[in-house]
């Protein structure tokens, strides 16, 4: 199989259509429907997608992505075809409109072969989460893959599409990206636009790519970075490529994280190893001290859950996707077919962010996380000014087997290396760092200055030739 955007264009050239291409990942994706990634498969369009691109191959039209074949996470609008973000709440919701970042990949004729399945509306660490079942690790059965872009993970790892997209709320890239061995970027906010992204927490969500290498993952970005009209917070900052890229690293590397309790003892092993090799070409190790780690998932909850608490109150029963057929008057409509549409996640995330909002409580806890959000963006920029990035695991742990973990407190402590990122708006990158003698992967984690992609994989390009 195919497994990176230069494998299909050379496929192309040998004489493969764009629609060779489509029929054998649908066999594909037959063949391991045991693993649940795929909520729909969109067999016909992405047919009549790759008959339009082999037309375009022909008359010598056809853009950087042709024949590339993209999953979508089921959070991620595509016009004329359902979306539900993994929800029973948005059942047979067909979306009227396509998202910027989606269609500049269309635009680029890349060919969209099915929706993902994640966790109910990206609220998770496993994807065990989803009212459609979970997600199984390809590498190892019965493994979580991650989360919430569980799904869109396992299709690139296990080669049912070239590329796909999540989003990165907390870490649902990155981290599920650590577990099945592949990459995964969560850009800086703003840099790509949110237009057409089911909402969870407005201020963190960021779409990110799942790829199986490097300049996959930077050239997504080059394609789908810039301003959106239709994204206030979009940002106009086009610049991805510096011609003054230091040859030898300033690498900071936070003290917290490696002497972390739960951090596996081989991830520890490796990352120790790596960071004097690092050292022996020259670069830079400068260990940080970042005395924050243990505010951040608990400011991280109660930011989100804020907002997610207003971002859903629209999944009413009223407007439009499931409404409850027991429901009786206007008061019933909206509790019932609210209690019958979300699952137990997405309850407690609402009620615990309704909590947080309420009279009385609004400045102990949402006003207090604003001041330690301010906190940590101002402590990591003054990091990043004495260093190029900053590096830590992705997890602490390799994937866990299912219904392993829970306790909701456990599960939230999954995120602890890679909310910092989400935080403080930063761009970070997680990178397939080893194989763990249990045989499930993990990964590293990078993190640059905002707007600084371009950084972050020229330090990736370094990290790798060591790894």
């Amino acid at each position: 199989m195919y497994r990176t955007i230069a494998e299909i264009q050379n496929a192309l050239h040998s004489g493969k259509t764009a629609l060779d291409l489509v029929e054998e990942h649908l066999a594909r994706i037959d063949e391991h429907a045991h693993l649940n990634a795929f909520l729909e498969v969109f067999a016909d369009s992405a047919r009549l997608q790759a008959q339009a691109v082999d037309q375009k191959i022909k008359a010598g039209t056809a853009g950087e992505l042709a024949g590339v074949i993209i999953g979508i996470k089921d959070n991620i609008c595509y016009k004329d075809h359902k979306v539900s973000a993994s929800s029973k709440i948005l059942e047979g919701f067909e979306s009227i409109y396509t998202s910027t970042v989606l269609q500049r990949l269309i635009d680029q004729d890349a060919i969209i072969i099915g929706r993902l399945n994640c966790d109910e509306f990206a609220m998770g660490s496993s994807n065990e989460n989803s009212a459609f079942g979970p997600v199984q690790n390809n590498w190892k059965p019965n493994y979580v893959p991650g989360g919430s872009s569980g799904g869109s993970a396992v299709a690139v790892a296990a080669n049912l599409c070239t590329v796909s997209l999540g989003s990165d709320t907390g870490g649902s890239v990155r981290q599920p990206a650590s577990w099945t061995g592949t990459f995964g970027i969560k850009p800086t906010y703003g840099r790509l636009s949110r237009y057409g992204l089911i909402a969870y927490a407005s201020s963190f969500d960021q779409i990110g790519f799942f790829t199986n290498n490097l300049s996959d993952t930077a050239l997504l970005l080059k394609l789908t970075a810039g301003e959106d009209p239709y994204d206030a917070t979009s940002s106009s900052s086009t610049h991805l490529t510096r011609t003054d890229l230091p040859e030898k690293l300033k690498i900071g590397v936070f003290t917290e994280c490696l002497n972390h309790p739960g951090l596996d003892a081989e991830i520890k092993q490796k990352l120790d190893l790596t960071l004097e090799k690092l050292k022996a070409l020259g670069h830079e190790i400068i260990e940080v001290s970042f005395p924050f780690l243990d505010y951040m998932v608990p400011t991280y909850y109660v930011l989100t859950t804020a907002e997610a608490s207003s971002n859903l109150s629209r999944f009413d029963g009223v407007h439009y996707g499931y409404r409850s057929s027991g429901a009786q008057g206007v008061e019933q409509t909206y509790v019932k077919s609210r209690s019958e549409g979300f699952g137990p996640e997405v309850k407690r995330r609402i009620m615990t962010g309704t909590f947080v909002l309420s009279h009385g409580y609004y400045d102990a806890y949402y006003t207090k996380g604003q001041q330690v959000r301010r906190i940590l963006k101002d402590r990591t920029s003054a990091l990043l000014k004495e260093c190029d990035v900053l590096l830590s695991p992705t997890t602490a742990t390799t994937a866990f087997e299912m219904d392993a973990v829970k306790d909701p407190i456990q599960m939230y402590l999954q995120d602890i290396f890679t909310v910092h990122a989400n935080l403080t708006g930063n761009p970070a990158l997680s990178i397939p760092f080893g194989t763990h003698s249990n045989g499930l992967p993990y990964g590293i984690q990078l993190m640059a200055r905002d707007f600084e992609e371009d950084l972050l994989f020229a330090a990736a390009e370094k990290l790798q030739e060591v790894i």
